[in-house]
Order: C-alpha cells, then sequence, then structure tokens
C-alpha cells in the first residue's frame, strides 16, 4: 500500500502532468507567494472574531453554495461548475469567505428539500477501481485509495480563493443528505455494495447508514481519518483554511465529531500551520449547547436563543459564524445580517447562487443580503474589531457595537430616532448615517460626548448610524 505521506504528492503530480483530468476550464492557481493571512486564530483579547498573521482581528461573511467543490448535475458525469466565475460573484459583492461543501453520495435526490430533482455527485474523495460494480452501474470504491482529483481540486480552489482574498472553511463530512435525501445510502461509498473494502456500517439495519458518524465502529474511523489526514497534507501550508466537521450531523455524532475535531488539532500540531476547527448545528434536534460546549474555534448555531430573528450578543466563548443554511435554510434579511453583526458575530449565507441544485425562485431577490454583508465588511475594516463589543444598553435600538469613547456601530431595524449613550466620550464626534437599502453613506458633521444624544437619520426605514472619533 502507498504511504499516506505519499498519496497527496503523488495526486498534485498526476493531476499536473495530465491535461484536463478535471475537467475543468478555470485557470490554475497562481503558486506565487502572497501577502500572509493567515493562518487565523481566534483572538487573544476578543474572542469574537479571528486574528490574522499581522494581529488584526478579521470579521468573515460571505456566501456558500453547494457544488462550489463536488460538481452537481442531472447528468452523469454531472456539468462543471464555473469556480472561477463564482469567486467573481463574491468579490463583486463585498465578501472575504466561502463554505467549500462535500458532498458523501454520489446521488442527491432533491425530494428531501421538497423538490423534485435527481444530481449526480463527483468527484469523490475515493478511487472508482473495482473490482465489482456498485448499485449506481460505476465501478466500486477502494476506500484506501484516495482519489487525485478531488484533492487536487479542493488545494487549487482554495488557492484561487486566497488569491482573491477569501478565506475558506473546508467541510469534511455532510450528514444532512443521510438522514434526509432518498437513496443518499444506497449511492454512499461506505455502503457495502460500493466498496471492496468489506465495512459494516449500518449496524441497526435501518438503511441510512447514520452511525457512519459515530464511534462504533474502529475500521471506519481509521478509513475517516485517513481521509482527514489527505485533506490536511494537501491544504496545511495554506494560510485562508478553516475546517469544518460536518453539516448538521445528527444529534448521535457528538461524540464522533468532538473526537475528529481533538484529531486535527493533534495532527495539525506535527504540521508547520494549525488551522481553525469548527463544529456547526446538529439537525434535527441538536442543541447550541452541544456547540459550546465542544472543543471546536468556531461554531454555527441553529435557531434556538434568537439567531434568527434577534440574536444574542457574543459573549467570546465561541467564534460565531451566524449561517442562515443552519436557520432557514435558504432564506435571511438585511435586519438579520446588521443584527449578527452588531452583536458580534460573523455573517453566513446560504446562497441559491445561480439556483441549478435548488432553485427557489429568483435568486436575485437576496442581492440585498449579498450587499449588506458585503457592507459589514467595508464598516469591520473601518472600525477595527480588536477593542469593539457588543454593547446593547448604549443604544436605544438594543444594537450597538462599540469601543465606548471612540466609536459606535449602531442598527435601528425600524429607523427613526436612536438615543445613544456617549457619557464615556469626552469632546467631538463625527457622525455618519449609512442606508442600507442603497448602501449609500451620508456624513452629518459632528455631535459633542459626555452625555446620551438623541440622532435622527436623514431617511426612511431602516437605518445604521456610526459615531466616531
Amino acid at each position: 500500500m502507498i504511504q499516506r505521506a505519499m498519496w497527496v504528492l503523488l495526486a498534485c503530480v498526476a493531476m499536473a502532468m495530465t491535461s484536463g483530468c478535471t475537467g475543468r476550464s478555470h485557470k490554475q492557481a497562481d503558486a506565487r507567494p502572497q501577502p500572509a493571512m493567515g493562518p487565523l486564530r481566534v483572538h487573544p483579547t476578543n474572542p469574537r472574531y479571528f486574528m490574522d498573521a499581522s494581529g488584526n482581528a478579521v470579521y468573515l461573511t460571505g456566501s456558500h453554495t453547494w457544488p462550489n467543490i463536488v460538481d452537481m448535475g442531472p447528468t452523469n458525469p454531472p456539468p462543471k461548475f464555473d469556480f472561477d466565475k463564482y469567486l467573481d460573484f463574491l468579490v463583486s459583492h463585498g465578501h472575504n469567505y466561502t463554505r467549500l461543501w462535500t458532498w458523501e453520495s454520489t446521488t442527491w435526490n432533491t425530494r428531501g428539500n421538497n423538490e423534485d430533482r435527481l444530481h449526480h455527485a463527483a468527484p469523490m474523495p475515493y478511487l472508482r477501481v473495482g473490482p465489482g460494480n456498485a448499485l449506481d452501474g460505476g465501478l466500486k470504491f477502494d476506500l484506501t485509495r484516495p482519489n487525485p482529483e478531488y484533492f487536487w481540486r479542493l488545494r487549487n480552489r482554495a488557492m484561487a480563493a486566497r488569491q482573491r482574498g477569501i478565506y475558506v472553511s473546508v467541510m469534511l463530512f455532510e450528514g444532512w443528505g443521510l438522514q434526509f435525501a432518498p437513496g443518499a445510502w444506497e449511492s454512499h461509498p461506505f455502503h457495502p455494495q460500493n466498496n471492496i473494502n468489506s465495512v459494516n456500517v449500518d449496524a441497526n439495519g435501518d438503511g441510512k447508514g447514520l452511525e457512519l458518524h459515530e464511534l462504533g465502529n474502529a475500521a471506519v474511523t481509521v478509513l475517516q481519518k485517513i481521509y482527514v489526514r489527505n485533506v490536511i497534507d494537501s491544504l496545511n501550508d495554506l494560510d485562508n483554511v478553516l475546517y469544518e466537521i460536518s453539516n448538521e450531523n445528527h444529534p448521535q455524532s457528538t461524540e464522533w465529531q468532538y473526537h475528529m475535531i481533538r484529531f486535527i488539532r493533534d495532527y495539525e500540531k506535527t504540521k508547520p500551520r494549525q488551522h481553525p476547527i469548527g463544529m456547526t448545528f446538529q439537525y434535527k434536534g441538536g442543541r447550541n449547547k452541544t456547540l459550546f460546549d465542544s472543543p471546536a474555534d468556531w461554531i454555527s448555531p441553529n435557531p434556538e436563543g434568537g439567531y434568527k430573528d434577534d440574536p444574542p450578543a457574543a459573549d467570546g466563548s465561541k467564534v460565531i459564524l451566524n449561517d442562515t443554511d443552519h436557520l432557514w435554510g435558504i432564506g435571511g434579511n438585511v435586519g438579520w445580517v446588521w443584527k449578527s453583526f452588531t452583536r458580534g458575530m460573523n455573517v453566513l449565507f446560504m446562497d441559491p447562487y445561480d439556483g441549478q441544485v435548488l432553485a427557489r425562485g429568483d435568486v436575485s431577490k437576496w442581492d440585498p443580503v449579498r450587499k449588506n454583508m458585503g457592507y459589514t465588511l467595508q464598516f469591520a475594516r473601518r472600525m477595527g474589531l480588536a477593542n469593539a463589543r457588543p454593547m446593547n444598553d448604549l443604544a436605544s435600538s438594543k444594537y450597538c457595537l462599540a469601543k465606548p469613547a471612540y466609536q459606535y456601530l449602531v442598527y435601528a431595524p425600524q429607523g427613526g430616532t436612536i438615543t445613544l449613550d456617549l457619557s464615556a466620550a469626552k469632546g467631538a464626534l463625527k457622525v455618519e448615517w449609512f442606508d442600507p437599502g442603497t448602501g449609500r453613506s451620508t456624513p452629518a458633521g459632528s455631535i459633542e460626548g459626555g452625555a446620551a444624544r438623541e440622532l435622527t437619520p436623514p431617511f426612511e426605514g431602516d437605518a445604521v448610524l456610526y459615531v466616531y472619533r
């Protein structure tokens, strides 16, 4: 058997020497040195955010969509996803983050999403070499042999994102599909009829294979760790990478996810760089307490506690990436973006993008959400978040991110007059109004600190107020 340490190297060499083997048309990611971005680590004095290599607090915000690593579509093989075009889309909306999705099965039947499409999905992380055919008609998988195309694509796209100033969280496993997508287990590489490795995952015989993401089968866990090591070996030298254990896995996966977080952390200690590791909402029936109690650096919660309508102020116990995927699926609104930002969270959007995977009407209707995420990033960079805290009581609207005496960013969901407590500020401060609907800022002179002041926006509707020294 080829040693694990050689696998990724061989993959890169093979893909570099083979013309067109990924079937992709986008430009090769440039390997020339770039200014350092990270690796990110939790900010030591304001752990609501990450910190980059220069010591600056980093606010993450951006869209993510399902086929940005694994191609998906009605044909077999599926059409190739244009990743360069997708990066242009992110940059055009001012985003600095995307979530790189995996999909563990070779099909996605969207009846589980109240639609009626059958998508094929490729490539998988494992080679299909047989002998024999899997249930989908292709050759059986060998779970001990990594697929060079998958790991090269993962690296190439992370590098391409880095060149555009975009951080990527790499999803290692996907738990929603096995639970809810019809046929997901039958098309999964770990189904006993789909591989040559004689692993038995579905211990209770319910036809779902959810035990795959638990700790009951040591042989399976070993295979999963080999895969995870290959991902890390492919990406460890990149400084724009974060890891996510699994998307919306079932609650019984908790100990397995904790185990994988610790495994990644221990393995990266042997490598030049260490990257943040995240755990996201367990669907269906998971609790946010499980995320906060986890060894993860960052989390994405469910609606419990108000994260959907009135997000609680982040206390710094975890970096929170508040993600519409775990609140609505596809959903969200401009007010939620600003509420989450002013409560000390990072903001992510599950984006239908071009509507090719899941169709929910006119995808351009989400442009206000996309644009306002970019607007929050502009303010985050202006403010310097290292000393900013969510301080609800300073503003009558109860949405205020502030470094008292120096800067106050306030969101007023209903607009109208805002009372802002400037008791800690001495002397004059500048006033600026921002209209989330138009994206326009309006300077409004200055105001004296030392007391509570009333300020009224020069436009109707929701408003953002920025008062700063």
